[in-house]
């Protein structure tokens, strides 16, 4: 796969501007939201050096009018999206697959998916490294991948694991603690 054959843009969302890049055989990457275009499409390009920004093609341009309406709190699915991920080993293929299946407002943990390919308690590392280098975050939502226990984990998009929090939060789900089962009398 040739570098120069990958073109990128760079878009507004609700969450901040985002990027994609792409190339003849699906999306290759995907940045999740900055404050700046200049700042998204550093991150982008730091990962993908010679891409060319053009207009995307129609395959493209749906999936980011689907990552605007996620972004404005619409429940979204990116599973049937087509991603090349030829770059990346077999395992990590599995396991992005397996993470395609976590639906809108679910969540599964590292050692979850490691059983659920057949791997012992030792690949929830794998997992764990495989979602940290998701080249297309969201799109895979690696950001419904939890650590042990329904800890948020580690995520290694800008904002860190308060972008994760805010991306679960717009699906509903709450990791806080419980409500408590009294209430104050307020007095």
């Amino acid at each position: 796969m040739s570098e120069a054959t990958h073109h990128y843009c760079i878009f507004k969302t609700a969450g901040g501007y985002c990027g994609i890049a792409w190339n003849a055989a699906g999306i290759t990457r995907f940045q999740l939201p900055t404050k700046t275009e200049s700042s998204t499409e550093q991150l982008l390009l730091r990962r993908l050096s010679s891409g060319v920004s053009a207009d995307p093609p129609a395959a493209v341009a749906a999936t980011i009018e689907s990552v605007k309406r996620y972004f404005a709190g619409e429940t979204v699915d990116f599973s049937d999206v087509v991603v090349d991920l030829s770059n990346q080993d077999e395992f990590f293929r599995e396991i992005y697959a397996a993470a395609r299946r976590v639906g809108w407002g679910r969540t599964t943990t590292y050692g979850t998916l490691a059983r659920e390919l057949g791997r012992g308690p030792e690949a929830a590392r794998d997992v764990g490294q495989a979602m940290a280098k998701n080249p297309v975050a969201l799109i895979i939502p690696c950001h419904r991948v939890l650590a042990a226990g329904g800890k948020i984990g580690g995520f290694s998009a800008p904002g860190g694991s308060n972008s994760k929090l805010r991306m679960l939060e717009l699906e509903g789900v709450n990791l806080g603690p419980p409500e408590p089962a009294q209430q104050s009398l307020g007095f």
